[in-house]
């Protein structure tokens, strides 16, 4: 394998967690709530997909583990804004917390522990063509799941009936309400993906970026993929575009040090969340790029006409 090639395969494994949860919360947001949760449901997906398969010996088992983690937070999440209307960031915040500590204490024996590392695909003996046979065809299932989630979220937002519903219901909920649209059953369900997919991105830090479970191993990547909506304006090829760059920025420290380059390594760590900043920075400076896309209702409750 020749540098770039190494260099472009780090940089889609690095970016594969950020697309896989951003493209879920993209959709929770375009149905008009504000979840800042998916922290704690990807590493709550990470511990429970992880701890599954250990358990099983099968990576898929702790797929399907990880999401349904996801999706318990994200259900829970859901409770509390849509029928209990609660402050939907302040819930947000109380997600991600509960789910930092509750992976902490379940992953307590899990540290150290050999992983089920989820296996590249063979399709056809293709990973053997040079250059592209690895990267290409040679990729692990979740890369694949990525890609197909982020073309099957764009085809479900702009080319069906659904998809106009749930963007209806994130530009104007009490306009969707008058016309017999379930508001809150919409956003429920946009929830519950969202989670699924959080939950689906922490399961690919455990059981493919790195097969092991190490406390807390999401590392602000929940926090980022949130930035990641907001720097797309909403948009599903923007975000993909979007969660390749970072993924290039994230590993660019890495490869500093390896190139030994003369930059501390605490400056090379920060430098995710730096450009995190920038880009929010120049979106918020662009009046035309703040505003555009952005779902009018956005964060706030639903209570309906009694």
């Amino acid at each position: 394998m020749t540098g770039l090639e190494a260099f472009v395969l780090t940089v889609i494994t690095a970016s594969t967690p950020f697309l896989l949860a951003a493209i879920g919360e993209l959709v929770v947001e375009r149905s008009g709530v504000l979840n800042l949760g998916v922290e704690g449901m990807m590493v709550m997906g990470a511990v429970c997909g992880f701890g599954a398969a250990h358990l099983t010996g099968s990576p898929w088992l702790g797929v399907l583990a990880a999401i349904l983690a996801g999706a318990a937070m994200a259900l829970l999440f859901g409770f509390l804004t849509q029928i209990l209307i609660t402050n939907q960031v302040a819930t947000g915040l109380s997600i991600t917390l509960l789910g930092l500590g509750l992976s902490g204490l379940i992953g307590s024996n899990l540290v150290g522990l050999p992983g089920e590392k989820m296996q590249p695909l063979n399709v056809f003996g293709l990973n053997e063509m040079p250059i592209l046979g690895t990267l290409v065809f040679g990729q692990d299932p979740l890369v694949y799941i990525s890609i197909l989630l982020t073309l099957g979220v764009a085809y479900f937002l702009y080319r069906t009936r659904a998809g106009l519903i749930v963007r209806a219901v994130g530009q104007s909920h009490q306009s969707a309400h008058s016309l017999g649209y379930k508001v809150i059953a919409v956003r429920l369900s946009c929830i519950v993906f969202g989670g699924c997919c959080a939950g689906l991105a922490g399961a690919y830090l455990s059981l493919s970026y790195t097969p092991q479970w190490i406390e807390n191993m999401t590392a602000g990547r929940g926090w980022i993929a949130l930035a990641l909506v907001v720097f797309s304006t909403w948009m599903p090829g923007r975000l993909a575009i979007g969660a390749y760059l970072f993924g290039t920025v994230w590993i660019l420290g890495l490869y500093a040090q390896a190139w030994g380059i003369g930059i501390p390594s605490q400056f090379l760590s920060s430098l995710p969340y730096l450009a995190t900043i920038v880009a929010l920075i120049l979106i918020s400076t662009n009046r035309r790029l703040s505003v555009v896309n952005t779902p009018a209702s956005l964060g706030q409750g639903f209570v309906p006409d009694r």
